[in-house]
Formats: structure tokens, C-alpha cells, sequence
């Protein structure tokens, strides 16, 4: 069974920041689905995203927002799931009851301990945010070392390929160095970060000068 539907007839507009791990999910799901978009950068540090356009798009004037020739959405994992319903298909989002929740547990846990975790690391040591660094530190090494038991034992989130799964969770934990977490002990993880890098249409984000990444 497959719910793929034809290609937008026109690219769909994803405005972004090139720093976003959020932004960043979404350019790399439009990428591997081999859709057409175009990259609107929205200039956060001039405040562009809290102006009333902006606000008429996204509420919350955060990015990522995807314009679908008139259908507006924000929130990156609602969009990877709104993306692989209209676009992709079973293999990138299961249809069964069961593979959809566990999908659900993968972007819950990316909304939970991978933002609070690395995501909020990278957010202190690049930006300053007023976060607790070391206990958002503590909360990355907790969740690397349960994922690393997880990846030893499968190839990818969910098994033997790539899904939306996969697609909420590298972003921010590939770039768990640029918060100071060193990946070098988690090796299996390490190796599941290269298996998403090398399927086709893959594309990094932009790193950073304080990038302590390990190989």
C-alpha cells in the first residue's frame, strides 16, 4: 500500500534559519523525498520573525514554516508528517497502527529529551540562551547512552530503513559537539549517523567554529 501522492506542481517554500535544527529536519526531508523547494531565510537576530507576516504564517514566530502552494504549516515534526503523508509513502511513514505509534514515540523524543539534551546544550554554547548547561549536558549523555544500546541492535530508528523517525532525531544529535557533547564513546550511534548521511539526497546543516566533532 502506498498513500505517495504527484510531486508539488510548484516548489514549496520553507523558511528557515541555517542554524535551526528544526529548519534543518524539514530541508533534509524535502531533500531525500527529491521535492522541489525553495529556502526563504528568516532573519531571527534582526527579529523578522516576530513581525505581523511572519506571525500570520507561524503564531509562535518560530521556523521552520512551509508554504505547499497555500497549505501553511509550522511545528518541524508536523510537517515531516504532513510531508511523508502527501509525498512519501510507507516507507518513511508506516501505515499500520503500531509502526505510526512508534514513529510517535520518535518524534516525542525528539520534542523531549533530544531538545532538552543536545538541542539545548547547542543552544547555550552558541547562542547564549539562558539554559543550564550542564544539566542539559547530563540529559544528552542519559539519552546517547540509551539510544547506543538501541543502534547496536538495528540499523536505523525504527529497523532495517530510514523513516521520518530517523529524520526528527539527527539533526541536533549530530550536532551534539557544537553543546560540547563528545560522541566519540557512543559508537553505534555514531555509526547510524552515517547511515542517514549516506542515503541519497542527504544534506548536512551548516556547522559551527565551536564544532568538536568527533569521527
Amino acid at each position: 500500500m502506498s498513500f505517495a501522492q504527484p510531486k508539488p506542481v510548484r516548489p514549496i517554500r520553507l523558511y528557515r534559519s541555517a542554524l535551526s535544527g528544526h529548519a534543518h529536519r524539514v530541508q533534509l526531508f524535502l531533500s531525500l523525498l527529491s521535492l522541489p523547494f525553495d529556502m526563504i531565510d528568516v532573519d531571527l537576530r534582526n527579529g523578522q520573525n516576530k513581525r505581523p507576516e511572519y506571525l500570520a504564517m507561524n503564531p509562535f514566530g518560530q521556523v521552520p514554516v512551509i508554504d505547499d502552494d497555500g497549505v501553511v504549516l509550522y511545528d518541524s515534526n508536523a510537517i515531516l508528517v504532513y510531508l511523508a503523508r502527501k509525498y512519501g509513502d510507507e516507507r518513511w511513514m508506516p501505515a499500520d497502527a503500531l509502526g505510526q505509534a512508534k514513529v510517535q514515540q520518535w518524534l516525542s523524543l525528539a520534542a523531549g529529551p533530544i531538545f532538552a539534551g543536545p538541542c539545548s546544550a547547542r543552544l547555550a554554547t552558541l547562542f547564549g540562551a539562558p539554559v543550564d548547561l550542564e544539566r542539559a549536558q547530563a540529559t544528552a549523555h542519559r539519552l546517547l547512552a540509551t539510544l547506543e544500546t538501541q543502534f547496536t541492535a538495528r540499523q536505523f530508528a525504527l529497523g532495517e530503513h530510514a523513516t521520518i523517525a530517523d529524520v526528527a532525531a539527527y539533526t541536533y544529535i549530530a550536532h551534539a559537539p557544537e553543546g560540547g557533547i563528545d560522541l566519540g564513546p557512543y559508537r553505534a550511534l555514531r555509526a547510524w549517523l552515517a547511515r542517514v548521511e549516506g542515503l541519497p539526497g542527504f544534506v548536512p546543516m551548516q556547522r559551527t567554529a565551536v564544532d568538536l566533532h568527533t569521527a
